[in-house]
């Protein structure tokens, strides 16, 4: 198979020229232009950061990315579906005002947000893949009505997938509510009934018949109706519903890469990683510690794939920072050379490029391009 082109510049910023620049000109180089926007709904996917973490990438950057689309003629949106554990984005309104608190807005970016699976995390369509893990995937209505898909990522490390990076971006993050419960979960959704409040929603929703309720009025799910399909775990207003979250590391990011193929199958795509304040956990935290590496630099191509193992073999030559987490655990493991298996050990990012590779989403081998 034929090497992947990764495009890469660096973060150095000489008189004359800023880093947004920089950006532009690596979009341009790396064929954004080839797309034709003219006319097309873009969905430029990015994580707005969770609300107390400030490792998220500037909003200055996605304004560059909407001002070219716009250039070509595209109409574009920044996006993101609601998250299944509870935190400051687990609605759209949440979601919105965590948005608007990062300094994303139509005023600082040129375009507007749209929270991809709507209010409550239950707008989604259902896209046949059939893929190993993955039938059929649930990913956010407003992301699948788009014509072009463009994801803006935050490369950094991650405590179950190994890093973030486009296929983390476009897989999980495009993923319904009930599509991150599919991906997290080998099993079905339980009642906490310490808050449950009674009051009768999830009965409603479930077209199954699997919630009933015990003498007290608790809710309970019965696992041999229950379909998995998530919307109780949506309609829920005091999280009393939720994932068990107990998929081995491996199936969760093989099950993540095949809804990242659900994402862009059969239309035009096209990514960019800036590895910068490379936290050692997802953005999804409300605290962002030290960066385990420096600022390295941006990328961009066609291939998601491609990019993501381009990251990772940039950030695998860093030498740790000291003062990090990698730093403190590098001591436990001496003889170890992988900085993400250092920084979270039961990790396997590997699993990601690999899985990505056999079903085609793209391709581990690449030849990176760098632009002055």
């Amino acid at each position: 198979m034929e090497k992947s082109k990764v495009y890469f510049t660096n973060f150095r910023a000489r008189p004359g020229v800023n880093l947004l620049q920089k950006l532009d000109k690596l979009s341009r180089k790396a064929g954004i232009e080839k797309i034709d926007f003219k006319n097309k709904y873009v969905a430029i996917k990015i994580h707005f950061g969770e609300p107390g973490n400030l490792a998220y990438l500037r909003p200055n950057y996605a304004k560059v990315i909407v001002d070219l689309v716009k250039e070509l003629g595209g109409k574009p949106f920044l996006t993101d579906c609601n998250t299944l554990y509870v935190g400051g984005r687990k609605n759209a309104l949440d979601h919105l005002d965590a948005a608007y608190q990062n300094g994303f807005s139509p005023f600082s970016t040129g375009c507007h947000i749209i929270i991809a699976d709507g209010l409550k995390g239950t707008d989604e369509a259902y896209i046949d893949i059939n893929q190993e893990y993955v039938k059929t995937a649930k990913i956010g209505r407003g992301i699948v009505d788009a014509d072009i898909i463009i994801s803006l990522n935050h490369f950094k490390g991650h405590e179950a997938t190994g890093f973030g990076g486009a296929i983390k971006n476009i897989g999980m993050g495009c993923g319904s509510r009930a599509g991150k419960m599919e991906m997290h979960s080998s099993g079905k959704p339980l009642v906490l009934s310490n808050k449950c409040k009674k009051c009768m929603q999830c009965i409603k929703i479930c077209a199954h018949g699997a919630i009933s309720y015990n003498e007290n009025g608790i809710a309970n799910i019965d696992h041999t109706k229950c379909v998995g399909c998530g919307r109780c775990i949506g309609i829920c207003n005091f999280d009393a519903v939720k994932s068990p979250n107990d998929e081995a590391v491996d199936i969760l990011n093989k099950k993540m890469t095949e809804y990242a193929y659900a994402v862009v199958k059969d239309k035009p795509q096209f990514h960019i990683s800036l590895i910068c304040d490379v936290s050692p956990n997802c953005d999804c935290h409300s605290e962002n510690d030290a960066p385990i590496v420096p600022n390295i630099g941006m990328l961009a191509s066609f291939d998601m794939v491609a990019l993501d193992k381009a990251c990772a073999d940039l950030v695998n030559a860093q030498k740790p920072f000291e003062n990090s987490n990698l730093g403190e655990q590098i001591k436990n493991h001496i003889h170890e050379k992988d900085n993400f298996h250092i920084n979270h050990p039961d990790t396997n990012w590997e699993s990601q490029i690999e899985h990505g590779e056999k079903i085609r989403l793209g391709n581990s081998k690449y030849e990176l391009i760098e632009i002055k």
